[in-house]
């Protein structure tokens, strides 16, 4: 059994640096989207950091400047085009969606320190279960033995996060058989559940919350004893 000792930090941030966690259950995604921005355009500099676990009904989504190509045979599943970066993805029932709404700068935070935060929390999950996860030189995301796990996609507007993680729990993988996930083709999809990992989202969702808050908050604090954040680019 894995302990947190992967992403520890000496002393706590105060208790009002951590972001407010919602579970939003089964929403439909382009109204969470919607939703998402309007957060980011509305928050102050005082606004609570939040968290949104949710997962979304069936769709694929396009990065801003994807190429369809990667989208093969979509069929009866909708087709949302976004603005966070990358390629094509899907989410579905029995993925957990991870939405981090932090305001960067605030934190100390710059993009990539978020993206490794986001990785370092799966693998550190994953590891309760006895999984070797790991992560790929240029390819965000979280896989095992090849195959990926999670993916992310990020996008920073007014120096604050959104989009974030799809970590697959028990989702049906076959509709990442009719694109090329990430922009890679021929790119196998696992899931926890090929892993012997058992559980509903919303339980693997409330197990998964304190290894995410810790990640997050030994990034920023890490930064601090460095001397001060990266800018949100």
């Amino acid at each position: 059994m894995a302990t947190m000792s992967v992403c520890r930090i000496m002393l706590p941030l105060p208790a009002a640096a951590e972001p407010i966690v919602k579970w939003l259950g089964r929403v439909d995604y382009e109204p969470t989207w919607r939703a998402m921005q309007c957060f980011t355009d509305e928050r102050g500099p005082d606004t609570p950091d939040e968290v949104w676990l949710l997962e979304h009904p069936p769709v694929f989504t396009l990065g801003m400047n994807a190429d369809r190509a990667h989208l093969l045979a979509p069929g009866d599943i909708p087709v949302v085009q976004i603005d966070r970066g990358g390629q094509v993805t899907y989410h579905g029932p029995g993925q957990l969606v991870v939405y981090p709404l932090i305001d960067l700068r605030r934190a100390g935070l710059g993009i990539r320190d978020l993206v490794t935060a986001l990785e370092k929390s799966v693998i550190a999950y994953a590891a309760t279960f006895d999984i070797r996860a790991e992560t790929k030189p240029r390819a965000p995301g979280v896989y095992v033995h090849g195959a990926k796990l999670a993916s992310i996609g990020i996008r920073v507007r007014r120096g604050a996060s959104y989009h974030g993680l799809a970590l697959n729990v028990s989702l049906d993988l076959a509709p990442f058989k009719r694109i090329n996930p990430c922009g890679y083709k021929g790119l196998e999809m696992t899931r926890l559940l090929d892993f012997g990992a058992s559980g509903s989202v919303r339980d693997v969702a409330q197990a998964y919350e304190p290894w995410l808050i810790e990640c997050l908050r030994a990034a920023g604090r890490g930064l601090r004893e460095m001397g001060g954040g990266q800018e949100a680019r």
